[in-house]
């Protein structure tokens, strides 16, 4: 990455509250505070590596508005309310310029069905194949090798990387991201035992994808078996996440790696599921709740609880039987110890 701007640039992008020292040459790479050098700009995220911004080499730090130390020669400090978010900006910045939107246009090597609608400001790249009835909205880029089912549609501004597959009728709204090896609309998971085979039971429904919704590498959004499977907006799931048939995931969501949730459950707004999260089929998991990583669930969730476990269950509980667990060999030696005394 070979990056190249000002402080003065920096400052107009992040807005800091406040600033401390000067650093008068360009910025010529981002790093971590241990790894910074003369030239790179680096910030403090989590409040556990506070100790480290005094020994840090980093020319311009993003800090918290409430960071009370002195820069050194030749160091900018640029106090602001979240360090992250405004690194955020800065490379959302650096990504423009990085890998700037191709030219509208369809590649010579793309197969588009004469009925299907894409926007003269789309980008269509190579090997894409678009079938009958499909609609591409205005300014959406589909990178290369993706296809797109017979009468789906994506909305505007979308970005399809290689290899995404878009199920047919399914929809994605505006300014969704999908990343490589996504696929919405595979079928569900469905079977009925029927003398003594297991016969598939079709699933004709859809998948609907809201507005500013991103899913990472390789996830997989099952169709409905009838009716929508929906993805709420602003949700955002990571690499490697399985959404069963039916569910129904809220607005602005998380969903970690490797996390899945089984078929017909409602995931209210915000909820976050740590990676490998596991929920059952036909639960409601209420507004606000958080899962950690490898939690079980197995029953339906209040809203605003805090759990962990398999089974799953409120944090502080969860932790105090973690307490007894490891005290159990102890105890049965007490116990043992009682029997052989009597």
């Amino acid at each position: 990455m070979q990056v190249s701007f000002s402080a003065d640039e920096l400052i107009a992008w992040v807005k800091p509250s406040g600033r401390r020292g000067d650093f008068v040459d360009k910025v010529t790479g981002i790093a971590s505070l241990e790894e910074a050098q003369t030239g790179d700009l680096s910030f403090l995220g989590n409040p556990k590596y506070r100790q480290a911004v005094a020994q840090s080499r980093a020319s311009i730090l993003l800090l918290p508005a409430d960071y009370d130390g002195e820069p050194g020669p030749g160091q900018l400090y640029l106090l602001c309310d979240n360090p992250s978010a405004a690194l955020g900006m800065v490379c959302s910045r650096i990504e423009q310029q990085l890998w700037p939107k191709p030219v509208s246009g369809v590649h010579s090597s793309a197969v588009i069905d004469e009925s299907a609608k894409v926007d003269p400001s789309a980008t269509i790249g190579p090997l894409c194949v678009i079938e009958a009835g499909a609609i591409i909205g205005p300014h959406s880029h589909l990178q290369a090798r993706i296809f797109v089912g017979r009468n789906a549609s994506i909305g505007e501004d979308c970005w399809l990387m290689p290899g995404v597959v878009l199920g047919a009728e399914c929809r994605l709204a505006n300014r969704v991201r999908l990343h490589s090896g996504v696929v919405i609309g595979s079928d569900g998971f469905g079977y009925e035992f029927v003398q003594g085979r297991h016969q598939k039971v079709p699933q004709i429904g859809i998948v609907e994808v809201g507005d500013d919704v991103e899913i990472g590498a390789n996830s997989t959004i099952d169709r409905a078996r009838f009716s929508r499977t929906v993805i709420g907006e602003g949700t955002k799931i990571d690499n490697l996440v399985q959404v069963a048939h039916n569910v129904v995931i809220g607005k602005h969501c998380i969903l970690c790696a490797q996390v899945g949730v089984a078929g017909s459950t409602v995931v209210e707004d915000y909820v976050v599921l740590g990676g490998q999260a596991g929920v059952a089929g036909h639960l409601r998991i209420g507004k606000g709740v958080k899962a950690g990583g490898q939690a079980g669930i197995t029953t339906d969730i209040e809203p605003g609880q805090f759990v962990i476990g398999y089974p799953a269950a409120p944090y502080m509980n969860e932790r105090r039987l973690q307490v007894l667990h490891r005290r159990l060999p102890e105890l049965f030696k007490r116990v043992d110890a009682l029997e052989t005394r009597h």
